[in-house]
């Protein structure tokens, strides 16, 4: 069985999306842990709403590559659009933080929003 801490986030009816995207999660993995989920700042495209982030600890039979694209799956049935800004609005955003306590995901370094969701998720978790 393997864990992976989710980062979900959104900037288009974010309440909304994240609750839809919490359970549609629910329905396909077992979950464990959920952080709070703060307003945030755009980061790379400035013009465009605040967004909601958090995390979400899973447990997953999936491996890390089937995990991914159930993922997409998800954000495509809930109307991301990949086209245009890479930083720009979303409906919502999926990402693999830790895959079995292993950062794997290089934003977490960056963004303290990311660092403080997985320490509430896993305080055992050393981020440096």
């Amino acid at each position: 069985m393997n864990t992976a801490v989710i980062g979900l986030g959104s900037n288009i009816e974010p309440n909304k999306n994240i609750q839809l995207a919490r359970q549609k999660i629910q329905t396909h993995f077992q979950v464990l842990k959920t952080s709070q989920f703060r307003k945030t700042k755009p980061i790379g495209f400035l013009n465009q709403a605040d967004f909601i982030n958090g995390a979400i600890l899973i447990q997953t039979e999936l491996n890390r590559n089937d995990l991914e694209r159930q993922l997409k799956s998800l954000e495509h049935d809930l109307g991301r659009e990949r086209e245009g800004n890479k930083y720009g609005p979303r409906t919502i955003d999926l990402d693999i933080l830790i895959w079995n306590k292993e950062i794997v995901d290089k934003d977490v370094y960056k963004r303290d929003f990311l660092k403080q969701a997985i320490q509430e998720i896993d305080p055992g978790i050393t981020i440096p």
